[in-house]
């Protein structure tokens, strides 16, 4: 006799496989897509937002900039099935997506550039030099 260690999220993904086939594609629609990562460095001259977009072509990608929020959108497609292919687990989400950062005041928004390299958005905003403080002397009279 085999000993197997019992694993009750495995057997919940099992039942959701079997009886209810397209539970993982009505999640997707519920939440409206989904939301790639992202992550947010600043150096002296720039800040960098790293965006994960694995499956994405550069053309599906739209990035737009209002008010002082960047926003990068588009749609990962889902390749087309093989006929002779049974997908036994689909933890990749498909569909339209969009994220949006508030850039501080001391950016260049004329200078931002951007760049797709191996599933990873590259959005480099430069910074402005910050105004410096004016000293002002006021009479008083």
């Amino acid at each position: 006799m085999n000993l197997v260690r019992w694993e009750p999220l495995r057997e919940m993904d099992e039942f959701f496989r079997q009886y209810s086939p397209f539970f993982a594609r009505e999640r997707q629609r519920d939440n409206g897509g989904w939301t790639p990562t992202a992550n947010v460095t600043e150096t002296e001259r720039e800040f960098l937002i790293k965006a994960e977009l694995p499956e994405v072509k550069r053309e599906d990608v739209k990035i737009t900039l209002d008010n002082d929020v960047i926003t990068i959108s588009g749609e990962r497609k889902k390749e087309k099935e093989e006929k002779n292919t049974n997908e036994i687990r689909v933890e990749s989400f498909y569909g339209m997506f969009s994220r949006s950062f508030r850039l501080p005041d001391n950016v260049d928004v004329n200078a931002i550039r951007a760049e797709s390299k191996d599933g990873v958005l590259r959005l480099h905003i430069p910074k402005t030099e910050a105004a410096k403080p004016k000293s002002i002397a006021i009479e008083v009279k």
